[in-house]
């Protein structure tokens, strides 16, 4: 038993990433502000305020969730 055990501690360093992975997105609410800014950048608004609008509806707890409001006012109020 204490051999499988040494085994896997040897072992077990081995199995973990490297750090190489590429970066993924972490939640939805990530994902979903990239999509925003992408559609933004290619000149899409209403695409970019259809995905901000269902972002801060569908997940209100995002951490992107107060800057996509703050952007959607900012849009309403011709600030931006």
């Amino acid at each position: 038993m204490k051999e499988a055990i040494a085994i896997a501690l040897i072992v077990a360093p081995f199995q973990c990433g490297g750090g190489n992975d590429p970066p993924r997105e972490e939640t939805a609410g990530d994902a979903l502000w990239s999509l925003s800014e992408d559609f933004e950048a290619k000149g899409d608004h209403a695409a970019s305020r259809r995905t901000l609008e269902f972002l801060v509806n569908r997940y209100p707890s995002s951490r992107h969730a107060d800057a996509a409001k703050r952007k959607l006012a900012a849009e309403d109020a011709g600030t931006e």
